[in-house]
């Protein structure tokens, strides 16, 4: 395979863990014996950069949260798609 379109797949399957595992952290933040796998950290800036300049506003964030559901998720998916590849 390709370097160019290992590094689409793997960037496919990266960001198919992120989504899945925010979900998954976002659905068991309330249960009693699943609640760790929404523990995790946010970085970011606090308020969003504004730019205004009359015409247009420009308004900047970055907001990064990492939960441990989106990291097993996502090392899941690596995992997944490096054992499909191979099948190949």
């Amino acid at each position: 395979m390709r370097r160019s379109q290992s590094f689409w797949i793997n960037l496919l399957l990266v960001l198919t863990g992120v989504v899945l595992g925010s979900a998954v952290a976002r659905l068991t933040a309330g249960v009693k014996y699943l609640a760790w796998l929404s523990y995790g950290l946010d970085f970011g800036t606090a308020a969003p950069a504004t730019l205004d300049l009359g015409v247009f506003t420009l308004t900047v964030g970055v907001r990064l949260t990492i939960t441990v559901a989106t990291i097993i998720f996502v090392a899941l998916s690596l995992l997944i798609g490096r054992l499909i590849i191979k099948k190949r």
